[in-house]
């Protein structure tokens, strides 16, 4: 079976899913007398769901030009950065992986990210930033953080994510309407309904963050064993997280909806925010990667 009919195959049995999960809930909603039958908020539902998952589709498959060119990162070739084709080009062989194409990013801010949806389509984007920054090893480490990434098809995994996070958003929305305005009596308490609609999307931002998280925890310790460097990946990570503190990027084009993609968070956060992060705590992440170093062994 080929690669695009595996990727095709999955969206849509995951997005059946998660169709099936959203209509049953209105459904349900209209069984208890909560929502009218003809209500134009199932036709709102029936043209909403199936739109935001083509727009997903769309952003799944062109992710990698819209997200270089959000923060102008420019496509470069072996002559241009050799340093960085030549640690890159020895991560992918060590991961089993294809050469990725490489893309610096305009910014003194040190950072990377991976995109791309399969490991033949993927761009591994540094800042010029990272690039005076680490060292070699550290630079190679950070690489290896990223082809995990590649290797794990994490593009895809988070795009369906995204994708549930959002459906179940819309049905919570249209409950919150209804309760608001429909005037209709029910079964159902609608305290209760509202309260639920109100939960239900910020539960779904959880696991969406959750779901990000456990990524990055597999990604720092998948390409510390890739490259065998999980002190050079700690140091690079403290690195990176103390510069990223201390000059942020700058908004601009550059969304905080991309945060996720890249290795630590680039933009600057309250505490409050902090909590509703996509990336672990570096201490946490340092902590995990010296334990690895120390059950295998490795020296850097």
């Amino acid at each position: 079976m080929g690669a695009r009919l595996k990727v095709f195959l999955i969206f849509a049995v995951l997005w059946a899913v998660f169709i099936g999960i959203a209509y049953g809930i209105f459904y349900a909603l209209i069984y208890t007398g909560y929502i009218p039958a003809g209500s134009s908020y199932y036709t709102i539902l029936m043209i909403m769901v199936p739109v935001l998952l083509l727009f997903n589709l769309v952003t799944y498959f062109y992710s990698d030009k819209m997200v270089l060119s959000a923060y102008d990162a420019r496509i470069v070739t072996e002559r241009e950065a050799p340093r960085l084709a030549r640690i890159v080009q020895k991560v992918a062989t060590q991961s089993g992986l294809p050469m990725p194409r490489l893309a610096i990013v305009p910014s003194q801010t040190p950072n990377a990210f991976a995109t791309g949806r399969d490991p033949e389509h993927a761009v591994v984007a540094v800042t010029e930033g990272n690039l005076n920054l680490l060292t070699d090893d550290e630079l190679e480490a950070v690489i290896g953080h990223e082809m995990a990434h590649v290797l794990d098809r994490d593009i895809l995994v988070m795009t369906v994510v995204s994708s549930a996070a959002a459906i179940i958003s819309i049905v919570a929305r249209i409950a919150i309407y209804q309760a608001m305005f429909g005037g209709r009596r029910s079964n159902v308490n609608p305290l209760v309904l509202l309260g639920a609609a109100i939960t239900a999307p910020i539960a779904a931002m959880l696991i969406q963050l959750a779901v990000s998280r456990s990524r990055e925890y597999k990604a720092d310790r998948q390409g510390a064993m890739i490259t065998m460097k999980p002190l050079a990946l700690a140091r690079a990570l403290s690195k990176l997280q103390n510069a990223n503190e201390s000059r942020p990027m700058r908004f601009g084009s550059q969304s905080p909806a991309h945060a996720s993609l890249f290795i630590v968070n680039p933009f600057s956060k309250s505490a409050f925010v902090s909590l509703f992060s996509t990336h672990p705590p570096i201490e946490a992440r340092i902590k995990r990667l010296e334990k690895l170093a120390d059950k295998e062994g490795y020296l850097q």
